[in-house]
């Protein structure tokens, strides 16, 4: 498949493209300014996307949605002759504002616990969506959602830009390919800076905690890398920076996932999350992965895979003594363009090729399984989703009873007595979070 077109002056000399998309957002924050502002410039400049399977198909940013709009005229003034001229929203319906304009598809780009009512109205409009991790808070929001877009007959799809990251694709093609034999055990860490949760989070952060936002990308990473069927979760935290010590709101989280596999052997997996590291800290985002296997050990660390740079009177604050160039970086080439590339933009301009193929691909009489060959791709699409929703409701629910004075809870996956099912410490009956089967067909 080619890459998006160089410039928007070549495709113009071909004539206007009669195929054509039409994108929304909803929430135009900081995951809008780093990944799908520079997808929807990039494919405005190229004049659209091109592939062999349906020729050259125009995306256009059609409309965004926020709560007050100054981000968006912001955007407006300094996007012109950028990005298609949009429609801005705002209010508390404004997301159903922007689904009576025309768009096919909207990327929901809010708060975690604001994605399940954006995406359950994009859906019951019949729009495809691509929803920002992790999907959903629950599982039986998720199955509302999985049910809607198979009723609607619309793609449901969701951002695990790590799974694209070179690392992680190389990781996954050596478990594959039987080179790494089983999985026995894991540990993954993200720690972020003060200033995410004082400063950039500060406005939703109350009652939240970094493992939902950021242990999901391991969690997927897991689950879609090794397979295996979640049994049991346990989590802890730590109170007392973000907010008050015997608050809602979480420092730090330490999550544990047990899985098992075919063969009826176990793997413990421990995903450590913080977003109160020193912002002086030379890792503005410090992560790092270490898997063993029967036969092999694989270990990853951003920082020491990357550059550490020093700049006077500028690192580390204004910019980062280490850089994640593989995620999304601005580049000059060397034939002279200014560019901005990296995994964070590939995963959405993958999803748009995928809706674009669906749409676009061929005969419309083929449109349905066209449809349901890009609902089989486990990495994105909402139906797979499942144990990484029950891993976040299972520590929500626990962090939850741990700030109310019931620590070292645990939640087993499909137990007898339902899919999700809290034990607390002391108490007889346990209590039921989901009721239905996490994932039969594991």
């Amino acid at each position: 498949m080619s890459t998006i077109l160089a410039t928007q002056s070549e495709s113009a000399a071909d004539g206007a493209s009669k195929l054509a998309l039409r994108g929304a957002m909803v929430g135009i924050g900081m995951i809008f300014e780093e990944t799908y502002r520079p997808f929807f410039e990039q494919a405005y400049a190229a004049g659209g996307l091109y592939d062999s399977r349906f020729g050259l198909c125009r995306v256009d940013l059609a409309a965004v949605a926020s709560r007050t709009g100054s981000r968006a005229e912001a955007y407006r003034k300094s996007s012109a002759g950028k990005v298609h001229p949009f429609e801005s929203f705002t209010g508390a319906d404004a997301t159903a504002q922007l689904l009576k304009s025309n768009v096919d598809f909207a990327c929901v780009a809010t708060p975690d616990n604001r994605h399940f009512e954006a995406a359950k109205a994009i859906l019951a409009a019949g729009k495809h969506l691509l929803i920002e991790k992790p999907s959903v808070l629950s599982l039986d929001e998720l199955d509302e959602l999985e049910k809607l877009a198979v009723e609607r007959g619309v793609l449901a799809k969701v951002v695990y830009h790590k799974l694209l990251d070179p690392d992680h694709k190389k990781l996954r093609t050596l478990v594959v390919d039987d080179e790494l034999k089983h999985v026995n055990n894991g540990y993954c860490t993200l720690l972020e800076p003060k200033s995410i949760s004082g400063g950039q989070f500060a406005e939703w952060i109350v009652g939240r905690n970094p493992g939902t936002y950021v242990a999901v990308h391991y969690i997927k990473l897991i689950d879609f890398t090794f397979g295996g069927r979640l049994k049991s979760v346990t989590c802890t935290g730590q109170r007392g920076l973000v907010g008050p010590a015997d608050g809602p709101t979480w420092d730090s989280t330490q999550l544990r996932l047990i899985y098992e596999y075919p063969d009826r052997r176990e793997a413990a997996f421990d995903i450590h999350t913080s977003w109160v590291t020193p912002d002086n800290f030379p890792g503005y985002v410090e992560q790092e992965v270490q898997f063993r296997f029967d036969n092999g050990v694989w270990n990853a660390h951003s920082r020491k895979r990357g550059i550490e740079c020093t700049i006077e009177g500028s690192t580390p604050f204004k910019r980062k003594t280490t850089m994640n160039n593989h995620y999304n970086g601005t580049f000059l080439e060397p034939w002279g363009e200014r560019s901005q590339r990296g995994y964070g933009i590939e995963v959405i301009e993958r999803f748009v090729r995928e809706l674009a193929y669906v749409e676009h691909g061929g005969a419309k009489a083929g449109r349905d399984r066209r449809l349901e060959e890009v609902r089989k791709l486990a990495y994105n699409d909402i139906a797979a989703d499942r144990q990484t929703v029950a891993a976040v409701q299972a520590m929500e629910a626990i962090l939850a009873k741990h700030a109310a004075g019931t620590p070292n809870c645990v939640v087993e996956v499909d137990h007898g007595a339902g899919g999700l099912v809290l034990f607390a410490p002391g108490t007889k009956e346990p209590e039921v979070l989901y009721s239905g089967k996490v994932n039969s067909s594991r």
